[in-house]
């Protein structure tokens, strides 16, 4: 029995959709905190809560694999340890979605995948590590607005994003599910081509017939843009981070192996835009 954890997820969602294109659906359950978002996914749902260790051990009865999708929360590596105890209690292989290079970027963002790699590690589970690039859906709402603002803004200056569609990615750790041999792996996913905002700011121009420019903005004044936007303060912050590691390279690698693992090109970001704006 194949377990995915948060399934009522947008990355939940699509990885319990192409694991059923592999595997029989009586081989998959979904677990999710509220199980009636995850009613229509074809296969059995159970309650899963990681904020209620009580309801890990019956939702991870009879797996032989489980996805840790990474939480939200603030307090989400106590919730990623509770799944690791689970697991390695149903003695089941764990496989983790986690960050780019997460245990040596100075990402803020990557201190809790760091943290929750560290102690799967540490837990003798048997597991695989799925360190995921950014994703393309992460530039939803700077490329829905560009038309409007005359710019994608950020803090990445010329720092390359070899970043994924979320379908990629699903489809990623379902080719992992699935299959055999990546025990205690650690692979680093992400896009076949990493680009620049100003090449996005370009493609939103090309589609859109708009002349679309790059600003390129200092940490704190990009924080600023994003909680005028409407994001916490502190998200803002985190996301700014993010930018200002992007430029430094954090993001730019592409080494193929999601390409791999999927069979297939990823989508590019061109593609994406156009998917939105076309």
């Amino acid at each position: 029995m194949i377990v995915v954890t948060g399934a009522s997820g947008h990355l939940g969602r699509l990885v319990i959709e192409e694991l059923k294109e592999r595997v029989p659906a009586a081989q998959i359950a979904a677990a999710a905190r509220t199980p009636e978002k995850a009613a229509d996914l074809g296969v059995e749902v159970r309650e899963a809560d990681y904020d209620r260790p009580e309801t890990l051990k019956s939702a991870l009865q009879g797996a032989t694999k489980v996805l840790l999708i990474s939480g939200v929360d603030a307090n989400r590596v106590q919730q990623h340890a509770s799944i690791v105890d689970a697991a390695k209690e149903a003695g089941a292989t764990l496989l983790y979605t986690s960050a780019a290079k997460a245990d040596t970027t100075e990402a803020e963002l990557a201190a809790d995948h760091k943290a929750t790699e560290e102690y799967i590690k540490a837990s003798g589970v048997t597991y695989t590590i799925l360190r995921n690039n950014w994703y393309n859906e992460n530039y939803e709402q700077s490329i829905a607005m560009a038309p409007q603002l005359g710019a994608v803004y950020g803090a990445a200056g010329d720092g390359r994003i070899a970043a994924a569609s979320r379908a990629d990615y699903a489809a990623g750790a379902a080719a992992v599910l699935a299959g055999e041999g990546h025990d205690g792996k650690v692979y680093e996913l992400g896009g076949d081509t990493a680009w620049t905002l100003a090449e996005l700011a370009a493609e939103i121009s090309e589609v859109t017939g708009k002349e679309i420019g790059y600003q390129n903005l200092p940490k704190d004044d990009y924080a600023g843009v994003l909680a005028g936007a409407g994001l916490p303060a502190p998200y803002a912050a985190v996301l700014a981070d993010v930018d200002v590691n992007i430029s430094r390279g954090w993001l730019a690698d592409t080494p193929g192996t999601l390409r791999e693992l999927i069979g297939r090109p990823t989508q590019t970001i061109g593609e994406y835009v156009r998917s939105l704006l076309g």
